[in-house]
This record gives C-alpha cells, structure tokens and sequence, in this order.
C-alpha cells in the first residue's frame, strides 16, 4: 500500500471517489425504474420457484478458473453458441455466472485485490478482467436463443473496501450509514490497538471486543466467528487507522465483519437506509441493464444484529427477523421486475423453510450436501434419510432447493440445524437419541477422518467450515485412493460411477440441479506447489478451484487467465465425452433428459422410506401427471438386493426404469418391489 494516502479534506479526491461509489450509482440506476408502467405487471409478494422454467439445470461458472476461448474474455466465451450447443447436448438450460463484478478495495488511488474470491464487491461495474457489458448482454442473447437464462449475483451482507467504504472513514454524507460501523472518540483510542505498517485495519482481540462492549460502543460478541484464524480474525471486529475525515477531523473506527476484514457488513436498519439504496440499485442494474434474469443472494442471513439484553449472551444476528424481512423485500423487488432469486447460505431448515415463505425463491441444499457425502464416505445413508425427513417433516420440499455437487466454496459441514438452534434436541442415529451437538461433532468427524489427513492429503480442511476438495477428490478419498498420480482405467472408471451416483441424488429430485466445470471435466485438486502462491492468506479453498478448459480452448494453457492454475482434468472436455456414449457428460444427459420428460423438477416429494439396506437410500415423488417416481441408489461399493416398499406406491402397478424403459416388476401387496442394484448404481423408476 502507498504510503501516502489522500485525506478527506482533498475535495478533488472525495470527488474522485463519489464518481466510482456504488451508492451515487444505485441512485442513477434507480431513477430509470421509477413511474414505469412494467414494474407493476409481476406478482411479487410469494416466492414462485415455478419462475425457473424449464431452465433448472444450471451451469455453475467461477470466472476466475474458467480457461476461455483464445482472443476471448470470462463473459465472450460463456456466450460462445458453440458451448451452449454443448450445454444443450447435456441438458443445460442455465448458466449462473459467479461473482463478476470489480471487487477488492481502494486503497488510496490504488486499487487492492479481492480478499475472497471477487465476493468484496466494490463496483457495479464488470470487472474488466471478466469482459464488458456488451459481452454480458450477448451472452443473454445466445442463451436466450437455447432456451436458457443467465443468473448474476448480488451481496447484500457487505461490500469490500472501495469507494463507498473510504467515503465512509472520511464521514462524506449518508456513506457511513452503509455499514455497521461506530467512531470512536480520541480520549478512548486507548481501547483499540495498533494498526500495523502497510495495514489500514486491525482485527480486535476477545478482550478489546468486550472492553467495547462495556464502554457502549458496540454489540459486542456474536454468535459464531466465521473464517475464525488465530491471529488473524479472533472476532467479528476490527477498528481502522485514523483517518482525516471532510471535516478535518481525524477519526478512528470500529467496524463489524461477518466474514473478512476486507468486507465490512452493511447496515440494513440506518436511518439514511443507504445500505438498502445501494444494494438494491446493484440488484437493478444487473436484472434491468445487463439483462440477467435472476440473482443469487450471497451472505444474506447476516442483514441485522442486535444487542442481548441478557449479560453474556452474543448478540443476536443469525436468524433474526430483520434478515427475514430484508431477504423478502429483495426477493420482492427482483419479482417485481421479473427475476427470480436463490439464496446461498448455511441456515437451519426450520430458518430455510420460514425464508422460503415470502424471501427468496430458490435456497442451497446445504442440509443434504454433507449428508450425502457422509452416505457415500461411510456406505451408510442413515444420516441422509434423517436430514431429508427432517425437511420433509418441518414442510420444506425440495421443489424449493438449488441441489448442487462442487460450487465455489468447500463442502461444507458446519451443519447448522444440528449444532446451532437444535443442538440440544435428541435425534434417532444408529440406534439411540444423540442430541444434536453430538450428533453434529461424530459426522464432522467422520467426515474429516475419511476425506482428509493421511487417508487423503489432497484433500484440506478450511478453517472450521469444511473440506477443501472436488467432487472427484472426495470420492477418490471415499474409495480409498492415497494417492492420484497413478490411478489405472478401472478406477477412474469407478470415481465416474460414483459421480454418476451423485448427479443422480441431486438431478433426480424436484428443485434446481446445478453443476459445476469442475464437475464436468472431472478436475482434481491442485498441488499445494501449483497453489502455493493462493494459499499464502491461509485460504485452502483454492486447492479446489483449479481451471479448466470445457471446450479444450487452449489445451497448452497451464493457467486461466486470473491465473489459476491449470488442474488435471480426469474426464477430459465437453466435445470428447459426447463423443463417448460412455463418458460422465454422456450418461449425465442421458439422466437429465428422463429429468426433463417427466418434469421431476416440479414434482412433489412424498417421502424418504426406511431400507431394508443400510446404504440404499430411496425418494418418493409424485409427478405432475399424478404417476410416481423413485430415485433408489446404493451408496456402498458392494450389491444389494432389496426390497424398496412404501404405502404410497399402489399395489399391483407396474415398476419401469426411467432411464431405459425396461420393466423392474410389480407393487406388490405390501406395497413393495425388489430391486437389486450393483455397487455404487442408482435407478430412476416410474411407477404405474
């Protein structure tokens, strides 16, 4: 960082940032949707996952791990026509592109690089590393002409350290009203520690957090440190350099974090409501003037956080109605306009299901992603069934979940229903009631001790989150696989069963089914020496975000052009496999086209029915045609032969696979039919 640094008497500076702060861009933004006749025409009061179509399959992006078209940006590849021939080929119908916009802070006049993964969001402006506006328009275009959609993001919790955050050091305006941030007069400096050279912040300290809470400055303590690191974020907090503000004054500041010290939280309930004008004029600007079609909402179960009136409690943030009435009036404004959203972001399913009521259309199947990994690490899908009874049971249908394999982030395993608000409430597991803290710390474990460590050291565990890995890394790691530098034919064939297995889970239920390139092209970790340079901030994450090349583009290219490095692709590019009936991507779509001819996305779970096997697991749906469906698999690497029964399923109707037409028998009596299933296979029955 330079050292000298403009101050906020410097009106030209001040100026120079107003031109570049997001608020002062929400306001122009805003202006164009007012007393216009269209933004009346949508029902916008309950959420409508109907509003995804038949574009619920999802193509996940990362920009900056994709290697793109030669001559070509992030957004012009992705509005490739030969790609969407591709992703029609598979079944694809949308592409959710990931974070796009500029992102990182300012630091002077200088800018500073993101802190995580472009989710600091300074700027409404595409990040020019990612491509133009025109190239985002385009691609709207081309997916538009396959019968696709396009889904941006916004971050309603926080932004990065841009414009709008430094306007807000210096005290310009309704700026300081952004944030979740408190001056601290000069006679109690003596509270907040030194910031060290070359930093503008510092991380408080447990006891600084709390000396500040006494003193009536701030909340104080919350309910849970995320991306908790010795040394480096020990609580929520962090208190700035003193900075001269318009007035001449120099100040210091406390502000709130709920994740990195680089992303200050915004502040829903200011008087000045600058936060709400800001993000919503985000929202607006990629729904109404890029021409997306939905948006994912990142971090948004952190919109508010409120003081316990009782002594030693945190503060209140997670869960509270403020979050809820905030998600909602997003969630209403982007229907108001004609978009949809999805929220991702790792909440109880009680908290999930009350969301879905008037907020955001769509939520992230965090419940059942470490479930099904535990089901697939352990041949033993008992927790799979209780997690996926338990939404059932509290009426959270799956019709309402973004079902994905790898994202951008690790899979994780806080399991918040269990170790959070349920934590002391028993649960059936292997033969007793374990109270949910309990039963949260055996998974976790489990988890940890087949996926990583000496069983798996490609694999890495990320802070208390979760594991660092991809699809194919955790199931190399389920199987057994040390090392992957050797793999033969037959186990590579093996690790794409499995992934088969998986798809399967997640593709043949009701909701949205998401996929990732990782996925596609079978990527494996990157090397901690191909990473060493991502990992020096301690973010493990980047282990599992190695770029690869869908339409082998440049198959020289040892990097994207962010600079990723190149990872080992096991499956190889999307034109290969659909040349082999074989491949992955050849037997995903023959999967997700049985999905889309018999509309499962909007079919009705009726239930999730206990196994004769403890590693089958088998979902009940009824179709829109009033027929029913099955998804039975066999998460274990032996056969099985098993009984699949359930009082839904009427006696006497015929059992067909789905996927190939050939009959499997008859409903008996006891409204039942045997199945037999090979090692680590899933079958897709219609019934009736």
């Amino acid at each position: 960082m330079s050292a000298a640094v403009p101050a906020g008497d410097d009106t030209e500076y001040v100026a120079w940032l107003k031109d570049r702060s997001m608020l002062a861009n929400a306001e122009r933004i805003a202006g164009a949707f007012s007393g216009v006749p269209a933004v009346w025409q949508t029902p916008f009061g309950t959420p409508n996952p109907s509003a995804a179509g038949p574009a619920s399959v999802w193509f996940t992006a990362y920009p900056p791990s994709m290697i793109t078209k030669p001559g070509c940006s992030f957004l012009g590849t992705l509005g490739d026509e030969e790609l969407w021939r591709a992703f029609a080929a598979i079944g694809i119908t949308g592409v959710h592109t990931g974070p796009l916009k500029r992102a990182g802070g300012i630091f002077g006049r200088e800018s500073t690089p993101s802190v995580d993964g472009h989710f600091d969001r300074i700027s409404t402006e595409i990040d020019e590393g990612f491509g133009t506006e025109p190239e985002f328009r385009r691609m709207c275009e081309v997916a538009a002409a396959h019968g696709g959609v396009v889904i941006d993001d916004i971050v309603p919790g926080h932004t990065g350290k841009g414009p709008d955050f430094r306007l807000a050091e210096m005290r310009v305006g309704d700026y300081p009203g952004i944030y979740h941030m408190v001056e601290i007069p000069a006679e109690d400096w003596h509270l907040l520690p030194p910031v060290p050279p070359g930093r503008d912040s510092v991380n408080l300290g447990p006891e600084t957090e709390s000396r500040l809470h006494e003193a009536g400055y701030i909340v104080g303590r919350m309910q849970r440190v995320i991306f908790q690191q010795d040394g480096v974020k020990d609580t929520n907090w962090s208190a700035t350099a003193p900075v001269t503000g318009v007035d001449g004054v120099r100040r210091r500041w406390v502000y709130l974090h709920y994740f990195k010290d680089g992303q200050p939280t915004i502040n829903w309930l200011d008087p000045t409501f600058a936060g709400m004008r800001l993000v919503i004029g985000d929202a607006l600007h990629s729904l109404g003037h890029l021409g997306a079609a939905a948006l994912r909402l990142d971090a948004n179960g952190f919109l508010a956080v409120e003081r316990s009136a009782r002594p030693g409690v945190p503060a209140w943030s997670e869960g509270h109605p403020l979050s809820e009435a905030i998600n909602q009036m997003i969630a209403s404004m982007v229907r108001k306009v004609g978009g949809f959203t999805f929220q991702e972001l790792n909440l109880a399913i009680d908290d999930i299901k009350q969301t879905s009521e008037r907020g955001p259309d769509f939520s992230y199947d965090f419940v059942n992603r470490p479930a099904y990994v535990h089901a697939l690490a352990t041949g033993d899908a008992e927790f799979l069934r209780l997690t996926l009874n338990l939404a059932l049971g509290l009426g959270l249908q799956p019709g309402r979940l973004v079902h994905a394999l790898q994202n951008h982030d690790e899979m994780t395993y806080e399991l918040v229903h269990f170790a959070g608000p349920h934590r002391d409430e028993p649960f059936a597991f292997r033969g007793r009631r374990v109270p949910g803290r309990d039963l949260a710390v055996t998974v976790r474990a489990e988890l940890i001790e087949r996926l990583t460590g000496d069983a798996a050291p490609y694999n890495s565990i990320f802070t208390t989150n979760g594991i660092a890995c991809t699809t194919v890394t955790l199931i190399a790691a389920a199987l057994g696989h040390r090392d992957l530098g050797d793999l033969t034919a037959g186990q590579i064939a093996t690790i794409r069963r499995v992934h088969l297995l998986l798809a399967m889970f997640n593709a043949l239920q009701p909701g949205v089914f998401a996929i990732s390139g990782w996925d596609l092209c079978g990527m494996l970790t990157l090397t901690r020496d191909q990473a060493a340079g991502l990992l020096s901030s301690g973010d493990t994450r980047w282990l599992h975000r190695g770029a690869y090349d869908l339409l082998d583009y440049q198959p020289r290219a040892d990097a994207s052009p962010s600079r990723i490095p190149r990872g080992v692709s096991l499956y190889g590019s999307l034109p290969g496999q659909l040349d082999d009936p074989d491949s992955f991507v050849s037997r995903l779509a023959g999967i997700l086209r049985a999905r889309t001819h018999y509309r499962i996305a909007t079919a009705e779970q009726l239930a999730v029915p206990a196994t004769g096997d403890p590693a089958v697991l088998a979902m009940i749906h009824r179709l829109d045609t009033g027929r029913l469906h099955a998804t039975v698999l066999n998460f274990s690497g032996r056969p099985v032969t098993d009984r699949l029964t359930c009082p839904d399923l009427p006696a006497g109707a015929d059992v067909a696979d789905m996927l190939t037409d050939e009959p499997i028998g008859t409903v008996g009596d006891d409204h039942g039919c045997a199945l037999s299933l090979g090692p680590y296979e899933g079958v897709s029955l219609i019934v009736g």
